[in-house]
């Protein structure tokens, strides 16, 4: 599983560009999705590569991403007890891990909303201009998109 993140904004961006960060529903800055590892996925990651930092997602940030992030219809937030009561997953790991194998995904937890709305990050961005590989932030990360994710909680 792919977390991709979008660091920078939509002014002078191409009309295809922004098509392609509406479907993967990024559409304002520090939105966070969790996306399939596919091929279709992975063009739509490509042709926005200049907006937004991806990676490798671990179980144990993406637990700590619904737990903190995770909200439901009508801004919720979304708790243990939601979750035990509504799925089949005792906790926020079990979750987390199923979603990162492909045996589940956020669409099975009912009213959960695809989107984290993260704050920017602690210390700020390296630079929104240049790659992960240059010393920037935008581009593949890697499991360092773990680190990122960690500093945008």
């Amino acid at each position: 599983m792919y977390a991709a993140v979008r660091l920078r904004g939509g002014v002078k961006t191409r009309q295809d560009i922004r098509d392609t960060l509406s479907m993967m529903r990024l559409d304002r800055i520090n939105h966070c999705v969790i996306l399939p590892d596919t091929p279709n996925y992975k063009g739509m990651i490509h042709k926005a590569k200049d907006y937004i930092a991806w990676g490798m997602i671990s179980p144990e940030t993406l637990a700590q991403m619904l737990e903190n992030r995770g909200r439901l219809e009508g801004g919720d937030a979304l708790t243990l007890e939601y979750l035990t009561k509504n799925t089949k997953f005792k906790s926020f790991g079990d979750l987390a891990k199923a979603i990162c194998e492909g045996k589940s995904s956020i669409s099975d937890v009912p009213k959960l909303k695809p989107v984290f709305r993260m704050h920017p990050a602690r210390k700020g961005l390296k630079g929104t201009k240049r790659t992960f590989q240059e010393g920037g932030d935008l581009g593949f990360h890697g499991e360092e998109i773990n680190a990122l994710l960690n500093k945008m909680r």
